[in-house]
């Protein structure tokens, strides 16, 4: 089974994050457990355990940490991924994040649904940094990359 069961973020010394990124976040957790695909293929010529997977995700002295687990809760893998990648399209997405929360409370819907395609494409190219980036170490489809790069952003929020 190639897929997580268990997500948790160590936000441990971020802030609190707003209500609005705290929705995000938990919409974003709620839909990967729903529906998700991690699979991790093998790596130095041995064979990685078998999922279904718990997946930790954290920041550590300036990178993001992917620990995988196994459901019995044994390491699986560990990955140290660069923020630097992702910097500009996590400034991206929060600030059309704040554009269309403020939308939201003002404009007609016509503008809303203009300012949600722009954020629907910034976080496209998120998942597809995400991907690239988890290349060789962990193969992830769109939907799953989409909600762990918003994970990726709430960690970030505030660090």
């Amino acid at each position: 089974m190639t897929r997580i069961i268990a997500i948790d973020i160590d936000d441990a010394g971020l802030p609190h994050p707003s209500p609005e990124i705290e929705q995000e976040r938990r919409v974003a957790v709620f839909d990967l457990l729903e529906e998700n695909s991690l699979a991790l293929p093998d790596r130095d010529g041995r064979a990685m355990p078998p999922g279904p997977y718990r997946l930790r995700l954290s920041l550590h002295e300036g990178r993001l940490v992917f620990a995988v687990l196994t459901e019995a809760g044994e390491p699986a893998a560990e990955f140290h991924l660069s923020l630097g990648p992702f910097r500009q399209v996590v400034k991206d997405y929060f600030q059309i994040c704040e554009s269309y929360y403020d939308a939201v409370k003002t404009m007609p819907p016509s503008q809303i649904e203009t300012i949600d395609m722009a954020r629907r494409g910034i976080h496209d190219e998120g998942a597809r940094v995400l991907q690239e980036r988890l290349a060789g170490k962990a193969v992830v489809d769109h939907d799953t990359a989409r909600r762990l790069f918003t994970l990726v952003c709430v960690l970030q929020w505030g660090a």
